[in-house]
């Protein structure tokens, strides 16, 4: 248990911060509630109704931010790899690039339909 015990601190410390920055702003922050504050952040554009079914969203946000999920964990997985790469050897070189090529394919697949095109 003596090993664990600095993380244990350390995670009691970050929850107890949290904990303590929340209340400290509810009891120290400006309570001028209007209508602006209350209603739904729009990006500047004044909110339109909704059909009743939702009506159509695109897509395009969701699939930026589905690529850079992706690629974030590419880079999660690559520096690892880069720091250790003198020690790997020729197994993890191409167990590396298939995994660059299962990565690269979806993205110029996505590429040459024109997906990354904003409009």
């Amino acid at each position: 248990m003596n090993v664990y015990a600095p993380i244990l601190i350390l995670g009691l410390l970050a929850a107890a911060f949290a904990v303590f920055s929340v209340t400290l702003t509810s009891f120290t922050g400006p309570k001028r509630y209007n209508r602006a504050k209350v209603d739904a952040y729009e990006c500047g554009i004044e909110p339109t109704p909704q059909p009743v079914g939702g009506g159509r969203f695109p897509v395009k946000y969701y699939l930026t931010a589905m690529m850079f999920i992706i690629f974030d964990i590419e880079i999660v997985f690559l520096y690892p790899w880069a720091v250790a790469f003198d020690q790997l050897g020729l197994f993890a070189f191409i167990a590396m690039m298939l995994f660059l090529v299962n990565l690269a394919v979806p993205y110029l697949y996505e590429w040459r339909r024109g997906g990354l095109d904003w409009d």
